[in-house]
């Protein structure tokens, strides 16, 4: 089967944008600075990023991944992961002392800002997003009472909210750009006075991740995405090449891939959600050579340029693993 595939197998191409956001980098560096800073461990609620390759290697170097803060000793110092947190946890962690530092996104803390400011003027939401995510459960758990979440269109047609006339939308960061365009155009169609965001909430990470696989699926026979399966980014960008017609499948390391799934396949398109690093990229391209890829070439899309400041207490501001 190897030299059948090594017979057909000819070109690799590869999605750019692909692979760590802004948000993620900063996630990551917050808990290594932290370690070099205060020495290990360092206490991590829930997965920094979710990536099994990002957690494993933080682990290694002394950080302790955590749900419950009753986990953590008194006097730790504690990270929130990049999904963000509920007010209850917040209180939690000032309640107990730790020392903490927020690795929250800052583009999913300006939902939760939007979330507090908008609920002052009386508002009630409907949340766009994947039940039990911890994102969506760190915006839901901004507030009380008042915010009900959607996850497909029959939700919003079961609906049943206590008042109408003050209604706002938000969604998780990481959702599918065109399910959740679907969702807010039902959410619309049935509560005409709602409010949205002056900016969409899904990120630019995940918008550029997407339009890039939408140029990559037709292009290939087979598109590979490099992402763990708890990624809700990663799982987006295979159902989208699966519904742009192309087969595609996520591997969390190299190991996972497939001799099969390149069989009769000339060209592979190879992406990554954006919790996975790069090096992961190309381990699957080394085997994907040893597989028989001849060559590999990156196709046009939008450069990055986006970066975000750490906490206050984490060092030089201009030091960045970026780039």
């Amino acid at each position: 089967m190897g030299d059948k595939v090594a017979d057909e197998l000819h070109e690799v191409l590869l999605a750019e944008p692909r692979g760590f956001c802004a948000g993620v980098d900063r996630a990551i560096e917050i808990v290594e600075r932290a370690l070099k800073k205060f020495g290990a461990p360092i206490y991590v609620r829930h997965e920094i990023v979710h990536n099994t390759y990002v957690v494993n290697d933080l682990k290694a170097k002394g950080a302790i991944f955590i749900e419950d803060l009753a986990d953590v000793p008194p006097g730790a110092t504690l990270v929130f992961s990049a999904h963000g947190v509920s007010q209850a946890v917040r209180h939690e962690a000032d309640e107990r002392g730790f020392s903490v530092f927020d690795a929250t996104c800052p583009l999913v803390t300006k939902v939760h800002v939007e979330v507090a400011k908008l609920h002052k003027e009386g508002y009630d939401f409907v949340m766009i997003g994947h039940k039990g995510h911890p994102e969506v459960e760190g915006t839901m758990g901004q507030l009380s009472e008042g915010i009900f979440l959607v996850e497909d269109v029959q939700d919003v047609e079961r609906l049943h909210l206590p008042q109408t006339e003050r209604l706002a939308v938000v969604t998780q960061t990481t959702l599918s750009v065109d399910d959740a365009a679907e969702i807010l155009t039902a959410v619309k169609r049935r509560f005409p006075t709602v409010r949205e965001p002056k900016m969409q909430d899904i990120c630019y990470a995940t918008q550029n991740r997407q339009d890039a696989v939408k140029v990559l699926a037709p292009s290939v026979d087979v598109v590979i995405v490099v992402g763990s399966p708890t990624s809700s980014n990663s799982n987006r960008l295979q159902e989208l090449a699966e519904r742009l017609g192309t087969p595609a499948y996520m591997v969390d390391q190299p190991e996972d891939l497939k001799a099969q799934w390149l069989e009769g396949k000339r060209r592979v398109g190879l992406t990554a959600g954006a919790s996975a690093p790069e090096i992961l990229v190309q381990q699957v391209i080394a085997r994907l050579r040893a597989l028989g890829a001849v060559s590999v070439r990156s196709l046009p899309g939008v450069e990055e340029s986006v970066h975000f400041p750490l906490p206050m207490g984490l060092g030089d501001k201009s030091m960045s693993r970026l780039g």
